[in-house]
Formats: C-alpha cells, structure tokens, sequence
C-alpha cells in the first residue's frame, strides 16, 4: 500500500521533451552584445547623417535671424561691417589661418551718407534658467545703447521671459546711457543710465543688463580707438 503523504517519496517526476521535439538554443551573450552593438552604432550613424543633412539648413537660418538682430538694433542701418577683435583692436579680416568663428565679432552700421550709426554687439551669460544670448546696438560717440534683443532664452514662462516680451523693459534700453543701472520698479531717479528691473524676474533682468555691461567693459577702449582710426 502506498503511503501518499509519505515526505521520504521519492522527487516527482520531470517531464521530458518528446523524442524529435525541437530544443530552442539559448541566446549568447556575445551575440546579444553583438546586435545591441550594431544597432547602437547604425543609430549613430542616422544621428550623424542627420545632423549633417540639416546643419546647412539650420545655420542659414541662424544667419537670417543675426541679420534681423543686427539690423533692429541699429535702426535699420543701410549697410554694416563684420568686424573681428583681435589683439585688442578691430579688423575687417581675420588673420590668415585663423577660424572667424573663433573670434569675437561685432558689427559696424553705416547710414546711406556713409556716417556711421554705431555696433551691433552680442554677449551671453547665465541667467536665472539658462544661457541669455542677446545683442545690441552702441553708440560709441554718445556712450549710449541704441536698442537690445534677446536671441536666446529659455527664462521662465510669464515671468523671466519677459526680458523679451515686455515691451516697456526692452524699449528702456534704447538711449541709456552706460554703464546702465539696474534699479527696482518704482525706485528710479530719472538718471540717464537707470533701467527698470522687471518685478519676479530681477535676476533675468540683472543678467540682461551685466551682459551689456560687461561687454562694454571688455570692448568700450577697442571701439573708441577704432573710431579714432576710421576715416
């Protein structure tokens, strides 16, 4: 008699595969390194091609809106000049051997007489997100901002944004005098240089207004001295 709930029975009994059944191989491992490595690298190389088919596109691009910067905050001059620094004066060239994209560059706007109309100068520094990439315009003669764009921002939404959509806090720009001061709305004096900060956004504001401080600073004597040397 067999005893069922005996614990000392015996293992139970593992099905075996029919005879003539097919028995699945198991993956290696170096195969499945092998297919992730040529998928990862067919994927780079539809990045690349990519890149390389829409680079052409997006820097025509980049160059249209410079153009439109450029243009806005010298008043729609009838022409300009690229100008290169190097070794602290200006060039109308690049030394030879010398990538342009290297080199600080700026713009010299002209009126249809021939007179100047001032520079077209861009600058970049942190912000309260990210980068803020703008441009202005500068009026080397008067020491005065002609007008300022932001190019490149990702502030905050409704608030740090406003740097660029508040018309009141973009047009304060155009005419101060520098080195421009940053001041609380409803805390100015009248003083040719002050621009009100924009209320939530100081900190977006404050970099708007170092950034055309600083570059100044680093430029103001070079552009000077080019006007001393310009016919």
């Amino acid at each position: 008699m067999t005893d069922i709930g005996n614990e000392t029975a015996g293992p139970p009994t593992v099905p075996q595969p029919e005879a003539g059944a097919p028995v699945e191989p198991e993956a290696s491992s170096s195969k499945l390194l092998l297919t992730l490595s040529t998928a990862g690298a067919l994927a780079g190389l539809l990045i690349v091609i990519v890149y390389q088919a829409t680079q052409p596109t997006i820097q025509a691009y980049k160059a249209m809106k410079l153009q439109e910067a450029v243009s806005e905050v010298l008043g729609a001059p009838e022409r300009w000049d690229t100008l290169y620094v190097v070794d602290d004066r200006l060039v109308g060239e690049p030394p030879t051997g010398v990538d342009e994209g290297s080199l600080d560059t700026i713009f010299r706007g002209y009126r249809a007489d021939g007179t100047p109309v001032g520079y077209a100068i861009s600058g970049a520094e942190p912000g309260f997100q990210d980068i803020i990439e703008l441009i202005f315009g500068y009026d080397s003669r008067t020491k005065s901002v002609l007008g300022m764009k932001v190019l490149t921002s990702k502030e905050t939404p409704g608030l740090g944004d406003k740097i660029e959509k508040d018309a009141s806090f973009v047009g304060a720009f155009v005419g101060a005098e520098v080195p421009l001061l940053g001041v609380k709305t409803g805390r100015a004096t009248g003083a040719a240089n002050e621009i009100d900060m924009i209320t939530g956004a100081t900190i977006s504001s404050r970099t708007v207004i170092g950034i055309i401080n600083n570059r100044l600073e680093r430029l103001g004597p070079i552009l000077e001295t080019y006007v001393e040397e310009a016919p």
